[in-house]
């Protein structure tokens, strides 16, 4: 019953073993899978898998780091892709002041023309945020994202934060980092997300959740999130795993 709300299973981490990946998931009880595309190679890779597979769905998009190469073109390319009926998401598009690739006025410029895209298509985006959180909020205010909503990605701000986008028509979603150990703001803001509006997720291969922190990650260790959530909620894995998956269905609009 468990839905893995971003796996980059496209990625290079996976070439060798992805089927032996996506048995291991399944024998866990992950029901579904969004395969998360940010630039041309991993968006025509996720809309492989999404042929392939039949419980793997797409989000596609252009993340920031990169924004600086992304073209009226890929743009575009990324619309018409859109209408395939597994397509379910834009993004992962944000704002990633971290890295310095691209000049924040780009990356500001791109994520606002995914969001537009996103109201013309009438599909939920998902947002990748690094050090820009004030820029993030402001710019979905702005560009009146609420309309379609969507997900905040691998969730690690402040319960202000949370409520702010969640007025804004989005769901917070979790992953490895709420199970470190010494992730205690993450645990916090977690125990006061409503159960309407919690998501969960791997971002795999990254951010492994414990007790495999520093592996590589797979949708699999999506119910570590899970039991992590739970146990801060005080509900059993069950309830979890129901309410994230009903959540994740939802917003997608992915029928059961």
């Amino acid at each position: 019953m468990l839905f893995d709300t971003h796996a980059h299973l496209n990625a290079l981490q996976y070439e060798d073993d992805l089927q032996e990946v996506i048995l291991r998931a399944q024998h866990e009880g992950v029901s579904k899978i969004v395969v998360v595309g940010f630039d041309r190679e991993t968006i025509e890779r996720a809309m492989d898998l999404i042929e392939e597979y039949s419980f793997i769905y797409a989000a596609i998009g252009w993340h920031p780091v990169d924004a600086i190469d992304m073209t009226d073109e890929d743009l575009a390319w990324i619309k018409e892709l859109a209408s395939h009926p597994k397509v379910v998401a834009v993004g992962e598009m944000g704002l990633d002041y971290y890295w310095d690739k691209s000049p924040k006025e780009v990356q500001q410029e791109v994520f606002r023309k995914q969001i537009a895209l996103a109201k013309e298509l009438k599909l939920p985006i998902i947002i990748h945020n690094r050090d820009a959180t004030a820029d993030v909020v402001e710019i979905l205010a702005e560009e009146g994202a609420s309309e379609v909503g969507g997900i905040m990605h691998c969730f690690t701000g402040s319960l202000e934060v949370a409520e702010q986008c969640m007025k804004m028509n989005f769901y917070i979603s979790f992953g490895g980092p709420v199970t470190f150990k010494n992730a205690k703001k993450p645990k916090e803001v977690a125990m006061e997300i409503p159960m309407d509006r919690l998501l969960i997720e791997t971002d795999c291969p990254y951010l492994t959740p414990h007790p495999f922190r520093g592996k590589r990650n797979e949708p699999s260790y999506v119910k570590y999130v899970a039991e992590q959530l739970a146990e801060l909620k005080g509900v059993t894995f069950d309830e979890i795993a129901q309410i994230t998956s009903d959540n994740a269905h939802k917003l997608f609009g992915i029928s059961r």
